[in-house]
């Protein structure tokens, strides 16, 4: 990239949505009419159509700082795929609006966009519209994703029934262990601007916080085997109140076993270091953009062929109310201390 900086009002607004948007290539059939109208057309041919928003605002919810600016376009796509997957439903396209202070050049812009399409071309999803405007400070992104599934298939958060199993893709709190270590680092630099940064190797952990994928994949798992889940969420604030949200939503209580959270040894290992308990990286730190489900007893044998999926507890009595049983024996209420975007 060259030094030389490209001022946004060189362009306008039309010329700089222009340069963003002039290489989109539509991949899904449901897209009529992308970029360029006043509104886009999609024709979803007796599907379905589900729709989630997201905004991510400097400060509040990425620091640019250690956050490269292709890896953020890549995780505001990812992030919203996630929320559709959650649904039980294909996410076919996206809009993109930004809003930006004059500290950004239109190559900081670009990089940005470089990410977007990374993950449009990865998960098959057409950017069909957007917005631009000046901020008077920082960087604001407001991404919705669309998507389709058959006729009622999706799945809601408040449809569990007791003695469902709980499940969970992945592995968890190794994104709140990558923050961690790069607050940790920031904090340093500010102090000392001439000592490197040292992310001691922990490429597992800062790449799961920048760069998360959603769970195509899982959903993909649960379709081949004719699994229906009986409710789903993505875990993105936490696991305790992601599991409270559908103990509310379905009036329902929860046994969730410790020893059954999966956690990746990389995150174990960082955590000791830092006397952090990784269950609570796990339960409390979010991010992890895993889905969180419940199925039906019957469906266990088919749910355990994929190693990507863990059985952590199943739905319990609404008397019996929300616990988690420790390794050591012990039973605990599960409280909800996720990560709160409000909380300065």
């Amino acid at each position: 990239m060259s030094d030389e900086r490209t001022e946004i009002n060189s362009l306008g607004e039309f010329g700089l949505i222009e340069l963003l948007t002039k290489n989109i290539e539509i991949q899904q059939a449901s897209t009529i009419l992308g970029v360029g109208d006043d509104a886009a057309v999609i024709d979803h041919f007796g599907r379905q159509t589900v729709i989630s928003t997201d905004m991510l605002v400097e400060g509040i919810h990425f620091d640019l700082m250690y956050t490269p600016l292709k890896h953020l376009g890549y995780k505001s796509v990812v992030v919203n795929l996630s929320d559709i997957y959650a649904m039980n439903a294909t996410p076919t396209q996206i809009t993109v609006s930004i809003a930006f202070s004059n500290r950004f050049s239109v190559d900081a812009l670009s990089e940005f966009y470089e990410g977007v399409y990374a993950a449009c071309e990865k998960y098959g999803v057409d950017l069909i519209g957007g917005d631009t405007s000046s901020s008077q400070k920082g960087f604001i992104i407001s991404i919705t994703a669309i998507g389709e599934v058959a006729p009622d298939k999706f799945v809601k958060r408040s449809t569990a029934q007791k003695g469902d199993l709980l499940c969970v893709s992945g592995d968890l709190g190794a994104a709140f262990l990558g923050l961690t270590i790069l607050e940790r680092e920031k904090k340093i630099y500010l102090e000392s601007p001439q000592l490197q940064p040292d992310l001691e190797n922990q490429s597992y952990v800062i790449g799961r916080l920048l760069k998360p994928e959603a769970r195509r994949d899982i959903i993909s798992f649960l379709e081949e085997q004719d699994i229906h889940p009986t409710s789903m969420m993505d875990v993105s604030d936490g696991l305790s109140s992601e599991i409270l949200h559908i103990c509310k939503q379905s009036n329902l209580g929860v046994k969730l076993y410790e020893d059954k959270i999966p956690i990746a040894n990389e995150t174990k290992e960082l955590a000791l270091k830092f006397s952090l308990d990784p269950t609570a990286a796990a339960l409390s730190g979010g991010e992890d953009y895993e889905l969180l489900f419940t199925i039906k007893q019957e469906d266990h044998d088919k749910i355990v062929l994929s190693e990507q999926i863990s059985v952590i507890g199943y739905m319990d009595d609404i008397s019996e109310g929300a616990h988690i049983l420790t390794k050591g024996g012990n039973k605990f209420k599960l409280v909800s201390q996720g990560w709160n975007a409000f909380q300065q």
